[in-house]
């Protein structure tokens, strides 16, 4: 690619944007020119993330300040948001004021969760707080890019890693009409999942060769999921049991379904392969995936049984990559008007 957008990432010490800052490296058409970070300002980005230091040997973090006024100055084309549930909000505004008030332009793409919801009550009733700019929300789309065509908002609010693995799975049966709008969803997920900060679901001991379910039938992520799928397919109902797993990235699906009419496991596999057809990264397969074939890449992978009324589908992706930064980027390629695989098409390492 003969042109490269410079792109920032705000909020750039945790891992999704240390995955941000991976992808980054790699892309033949983006080119990173500023990550913030207020508690690391002035600290070499290879001190946090040891494993960048051959792509980003002298560079450092900023602060918000200093990616103000590069985005004021137009030497910022677009802007990924690691920023945390009910911060980004306000920092993306700010940033999108300094670019409007200088005349540049400024594409974002946030991994938050700030702009998943259309409706700020709906927001306010799943994080407990007001939405800080709820007349910014217009202005963004959520979806997993897979499920929408084209360019849905100016910016994109990105899914959650539990619902990307969980929408691949249920969307296209839904708009087929193959499955009943209820689902009952077990899924597993790493240690990365639950941030940088530690907490007593994420000390290793706690983790170590062990799994446990948490917020059974009450987690934030079910709403998500619901809004979505009614938005992509049709309106359904999902029992949604979330676990922590004994790995670091990955999450493993299982979604249990019932049949809207009599369909074959082949019916509903070609129906996943169909939806999936034209995407470099959506595989469906013939037997249950594995975390460690997907872990490290952007790619999913699909597969389904059926017995009598009853299906399941199970879904595996990396939660840090296709669930955040790796889905982010697609939504940011597209909206770049770059190939939509362009930096993606990175294999996963297996052996982690």
């Amino acid at each position: 690619m003969s042109k490269r957008h410079p792109v920032a990432v705000l909020g750039g010490t945790g891992y999704v944007a240390g995955e941000f800052l991976r992808l980054l490296a790699g892309h033949p058409g983006l080119e990173l020119v500023a990550a913030s970070s207020e508690s690391r300002a002035g600290a070499p980005i290879a001190a946090t993330f040891p494993n960048l230091a051959g792509a980003f040997p002298a560079a450092t973090f900023c602060d918000e300040a200093a990616l103000e006024q590069a985005v004021g100055d137009g030497r910022v084309r677009a802007l990924f948001c690691a920023a945390p549930h009910g911060a980004a909000a306000g920092r993306i505004d700010t940033l999108l004021r300094v670019a409007a008030a200088a005349g540049a332009e400024l594409s974002v793409v946030d991994a938050s969760a700030d702009f998943r919801f259309r409706d700020p009550a709906a927001y306010a009733r799943v994080y407990g707080h007001p939405h800080a700019c709820p007349e910014r929300l217009a202005e963004f789309a959520a979806a997993v890019p897979e499920h929408v065509a084209g360019l849905p908002a100016k910016h994109i609010g990105h899914p959650g890693c539990f619902v990307t693995s969980v929408l691949l799975g249920i969307v296209p049966l839904l708009r087929a009409g193959l499955a009943e709008p209820e689902f009952f969803v077990s899924a597993v997920t790493g240690s990365t999942g639950a941030g940088r900060k530690l907490g007593e679901g994420t000390h290793h001991p706690v983790r170590h060769s062990n799994m446990f379910a948490y917020q059974p039938l009450t987690h934030r992520h079910r709403p998500e999921i619901e809004q979505l799928a009614a938005e992509a397919a049709a309106p359904c109902q999902v029992h949604f049991v979330p676990h922590s797993g004994p790995w670091a990235r990955g999450i493993h699906a299982t979604v249990h379904g019932r049949l809207a009419g009599p369909a074959t496991a082949a019916a509903l596999r070609e129906a996943l392969a169909a939806a999936y057809a034209g995407s470099p990264f959506v595989e469906v397969i013939d037997t249950p995936p594995r975390i460690k074939d997907v872990a490290g890449s952007n790619r999913a992978r699909l597969s389904v049984a059926a017995e009598g009324e009853a299906f399941v589908v199970m879904s595996a992706i990396d939660n840090l990559v296709k669930g955040a930064a790796g889905g982010a980027m697609q939504w940011l390629n597209r909206l770049l008007d770059l190939p939509e695989d362009a930096g993606l098409r990175l294999p996963g390492p297996a052996w982690i």
